[in-house]
């Protein structure tokens, strides 16, 4: 397969379609978001340390993740087969039974087209000498709209909070006009848009504090 670098994704973009194989059966991508959120997450390679530990604490969190109306798809460049008997390993390491799909990627076909690819370590490719997987994050709206993206090299695992952070965040200000400043978890907070302006702000937001102009924190009702 060439190693050409697809258009890149950015933040806006529309998520692209594909049809995979995945543990939980064959699926059209779009098909599978539907009208929720997805979060479409990469791994290097099955039957690895990092990951096998990811994988588990996704599990583990996927219900927070299902109350908020996200749904969770991995990838990793692996078969069908291999997927199967590593989930009955992460059952037995973590203690947490892997239940959303994990997309069977040997030919790299989809993390090609969403630019998954490492291009730093070379020592992260397969027994081919083809480049595995970065550990790559998307975060995708009910529109299926790219909303955020975080990527990690094989060597650094992934901060599952954070991800669960950055969804609390966005549906926050999705709903209610707002941003959220530095560390902000739910219950903390937030800042006023700054495109709702004077009379409008106060109406919306009654408890807003002004530190400066376009700097207004609001408290909201903390998310579950």
């Amino acid at each position: 397969m060439a190693a050409e670098r697809n258009e890149p994704l950015r933040l806006g973009s529309i998520a692209p379609n594909f049809q995979a194989d995945t543990t939980k059966g064959p699926i059209d991508f779009h098909e599978f978001i539907g009208d929720n959120w997805v979060i479409l997450f990469s791994h290097p390679e099955d039957y690895t340390p990092v990951c096998t530990t990811e994988l588990g604490e996704m599990a583990r969190l996927e219900p927070e993740f299902s109350k908020r109306g996200v749904k969770l798809i991995g990838l990793s460049a692996n078969t069908l087969g291999s997927h199967e008997g590593w989930i009955d390993d992460i059952k037995e390491v973590t203690g947490s039974q892997v239940n959303f799909p994990i997309i069977a990627d040997k030919e790299r076909k989809v993390a090609y087209l969403y630019d998954m690819i490492d291009y730093q370590d070379t020592t992260n490719v397969d027994e081919k000498g083809i480049a595995f997987t970065i550990r790559s994050v998307f975060f995708i709206d009910p529109k299926k709209t790219i909303r955020a993206i975080l990527s990690y090299p094989a060597s650094t695992g992934r901060n599952s909070a954070e991800i669960l952070r950055v969804i609390q965040s966005l549906q926050t200000g999705d709903k209610h006009k707002v941003t959220t400043p530095i560390n902000w978890v739910p219950g903390d907070d937030v800042i006023v848009h700054p495109s709702i302006k004077g009379d409008e702000a106060t109406k919306l937001f009654p408890n807003l504090r002004a530190v400066k102009p376009y700097l207004r924190f609001t408290p909201l009702p903390e998310i579950d």
